[in-house]
């Protein structure tokens, strides 16, 4: 009874903020986007339909209650060439404490390179250079409460950087995960990004300014400084539920859906298929944007290779291929060791 009354609790408490942050924000405002991006080349060629499976180490993104199932630590990195030559590079580390227990460590770069500093003055460019770059770094913990039940949190500070302007925000998530009776069923229930906002800030927001230049005599040098409004993060409620509808000693097949409900953008589904062959090969695909009008991201394919090295060490690589439409497509591929 206990039990029940606290998921009610912390499942009111998820449906609460997201209900508040829809309120206070419209389509396309917030920051911090780089957030929304896809973690993991299983999970993206799943659709992103992945916050009921959370098996692996990117449980930590879709999931932190996913991540003290296994009882297994796991260290895993992943390479995306994102969208207009960027690169979208992401890795976590899980350490099992025990049968119940498991923290967790993650770190998200979205790397923009850099080009040459130009003004009307110097068209073809002042010698500097500028970059840009967006980073997340979190700490999670997860905890088994029943063999049913999971629960679990991070705790993560974000940073946007553009030459020399930056803004930074905390930012908490929660996650629950419940696993049924029925064929491995589970039912995942996550809010991310539940954070302060963020507002960009840096030398070159400073000027000089002359209050009144229709005046003659006024000083002209008065120092000043550009304000920049503040921004709401990405808020994003997951439901999602997964199961395996057939499952043998040599095969497996997987299904898994997801409703997200994101404060900036339309709701939407995403779902996926997954094909095991003896814990070794994987066929994977998916469709990310249910019900929206006009999606960008579509289908997703991919698959991936298990190796047991020895004993409770396994290694495994995974590769995806997503459809972006008029932004043709993006690839990714992700490495990862449990033990």
């Amino acid at each position: 009874m206990k039990l029940q009354k606290f998921c009610f609790i912390i499942l009111a408490f998820a449906l609460l903020m997201t209900t508040n942050s829809y309120s206070q924000s419209k389509v396309g405002t917030t920051a911090a986007q780089f957030l929304g991006i896809s973690v993991g080349a299983r999970a993206t060629a799943l659709g992103g339909a992945f916050g009921a499976v959370a098996e692996d180490a990117t449980a930590l993104y879709w999931n932190p209650a996913g991540m003290s199932r296994t009882g297994l630590s796991e260290v895993y990195i992943s390479h995306t060439e994102w969208l207009v030559e960027t690169d979208f590079n992401w890795a976590g580390l899980v350490i099992a404490l025990d049968r119940n227990n498991a923290i967790g460590v993650h770190f998200t770069q979205l790397n923009y390179g850099e080009d040459i500093v130009t003004t009307i003055e110097d068209p073809m460019g002042t010698g500097d250079r500028w970059s840009a770059m967006d980073i997340a770094a979190g700490i999670s913990y997860s905890r088994n409460l029943t063999d049913f039940f999971s629960i679990g949190g991070s705790v993560k500070y974000i940073n946007q950087r553009i030459w020399t302007e930056s803004a930074s925000a905390f930012a908490i998530d929660i996650g629950l995960l419940f696993i049924t009776g029925f064929n491995d069923m589970k039912l995942g229930v996550s809010i991310s990004n539940f954070g302060t906002e963020m507002k960009m800030d840096g030398k070159n927001l400073s000027i000089i300014h002359d209050m009144d230049s229709d005046s003659f005599g006024t000083n002209d040098k008065i120092p000043g400084r550009l304000e920049t409004d503040r921004f709401v993060l990405p808020l994003l409620f997951r439901v999602g539920l997964s199961m395996d509808v057939l499952r043998t000693e040599q095969n497996r097949i997987l299904i898994s859906t997801e409703a997200s409900y994101p404060n900036d953008q339309d709701p939407f589904m995403s779902t996926g298929i997954e094909y095991t062959w003896n814990d070794l090969l994987s066929i994977r695909g998916g469709y990310r944007s249910l019900f929206m009008p006009d999606p960008v991201e579509t289908w997703t394919f991919g698959g991936g290779i298990k190796l047991n090295l020895s004993g409770t060490v396994a290694a495994r690589v995974d590769y995806v291929y997503q459809d972006f439409g008029v932004f043709s497509n993006v690839q990714s591929i992700a490495v990862g060791l449990n033990f």
